[in-house]
């Protein structure tokens, strides 16, 4: 697992959420830490590291 830091797109604040690196694809939709808004986060990995993240609000 690798955490991953980043800012919510609804409020700004920083965050981090935790991401498989095993998987070379996934998209899934995690609440932000600190305004509770539901974030659909893109992940492409390769070869156990993380080479593009995307957090965008949820139906955006």
């Amino acid at each position: 697992m690798f955490e991953h830091f980043f800012q919510c797109p609804y409020c700004w604040e920083e965050i981090s959420f935790l991401l498989d690196t095993s998987i070379p694809e996934q998209t899934y939709v995690e609440d932000c830490e600190v305004c509770c808004n539901p974030i659909e986060a893109t992940a492409q990995c390769s070869q156990q590291e993380l080479v593009s993240f995307e957090a965008r609000e949820l139906g955006q």
